[in-house]
């Protein structure tokens, strides 16, 4: 299937320059669509139309790589170096441009996506792409009452949070395992709406990240995403 973009990402892309070069050699005339001096934005069909930079074709944009890891806790959301402490992106390959979508904290553990389409991992995290996110929360306290107060909405210091669906299951006497989905993506979220709650987190576990589902994916192993789930997430970020 044919893919639009502006002409600028697809150079990238083809790893002719980053983002900004590519602006640079647009707007110096250097770069041609089908013969004619391109534009800077201008939008481009990369198996259609014919591209070339200083007269020379442009090589096909490499396809962009996504993993799924199911992060352990302990671990670091961060690509800068800790000692003594392991980070995520030590449990990944390494590519070029690989980056996370949606950081988890340090204690929480599940599903954490990875690309190098730095755009689509913006418009995944932006607010108003409102991506659902579901998450598993091992708690101690009246999990009944969270439910029923969480579903009316509650006050963090930066603003409400009324969960899009929460339900609560007894894993025994006090302890209680809470399913919440929610859409913001806010920094420590849900562990806030839990403490805002009155309840003590005991483990947290993100299952699924948009159409993207953990599954029986191991602690600390990694998959490629499924077909379905690319084509979803690229009718999401178009």
């Amino acid at each position: 299937m044919s893919e639009l973009m502006r002409i600028q990402r697809a150079l990238a892309r083809a790893g002719i320059a980053s983002r900004r070069k590519a602006e640079e050699l647009v707007a110096a005339g250097r770069v041609r669509i089908n013969g004619e001096t391109a534009k800077t934005g201008q939008s481009v069909d990369v198996e259609e139309d014919v591209i070339t930079v200083d007269g020379k074709p442009l090589a096909a944009p490499a396809a962009y790589f996504w993993i799924v890891l199911n992060k352990p806790p302990g671990v670091l959301t961060t690509k800068a170096r800790s000692p003594g402490r392991r980070t995520v992106f030590d449990m990944v390959p390494d590519r070029p441009g690989l980056i996370y979508v949606g950081r988890l904290d340090y204690m929480t553990e599940g599903l954490l996506l990875f690309t190098t389409d730095g755009e689509a991992a913006h418009k995944l995290t932006h607010p108003s792409t409102e991506v659902e996110r579901t998450y598993v929360v091992t708690v101690r306290g009246d999990g009944p009452a969270a439910v029923r107060a969480a579903r009316t909405g509650v006050e963090l210091d930066d603003g409400w949070v009324k969960p899009l669906d929460i339900r609560a299951r007894n894993v025994s006497r006090g302890l209680w395992e809470l399913e919440i989905t929610i859409a913001e993506g806010r920094t420590r979220e849900v562990r806030r709406l839990c403490e805002a709650l009155g309840l003590g987190v005991e483990r947290l576990v993100r299952t699924r990240f948009g159409p993207v589902k953990l599954g029986d994916l191991p602690p600390g192993a990694t998959r490629a995403l499924t077909g379905r789930e690319r084509d979803l997430i690229a009718a999401i970020v178009r």
